[in-house]
C-alpha cells in the first residue's frame, strides 16, 4: 500500500512539475511575452483611469468646500453675477 501511495504521489509531481515547466516555457516565447506585456498595459491604463476618477472627485468636492466657503464668507453665491437694474436678462 505504501508503494502505491508513494507511486500516486510521484506521478502527481510529475504532472505538476511539467506543468509548470510547460507554462514557464510559454512565457518565454514571444507569444508569451506579448500577452505578459498586454497584460500589464490593461493593469496600467486600469490603474490611471481609476486614479484621474478619484482626483477629478477631489477636485469637484474641493470646489463645493471652496464655493461654500466664499458663500459664507461673503454672501454671495460664488459664479453668479449680481444682476443691475438696468440688466434684462
Amino acid at each position: 500500500m505504501r508503494r502505491l501511495f508513494w507511486f500516486g504521489l510521484g506521478i502527481a509531481a510529475g504532472v505538476f512539475a511539467t506543468r509548470k515547466a510547460g507554462q514557464a516555457a510559454h512565457a518565454a516565447t514571444p507569444a508569451g511575452i506579448g500577452a505578459n506585456v498586454g497584460e500589464g498595459l490593461r493593469e496600467l491604463a486600469g490603474a490611471i483611469g481609476s486614479f484621474g476618477a478619484e482626483v477629478r472627485a477631489g477636485m469637484s468636492e474641493r470646489e463645493q468646500e471652496l464655493h461654500d466657503t466664499v458663500e459664507r464668507q461673503t454672501g454671495q453665491a460664488p459664479g453668479r453675477r449680481a444682476r443691475r437694474a438696468g440688466d434684462r436678462h
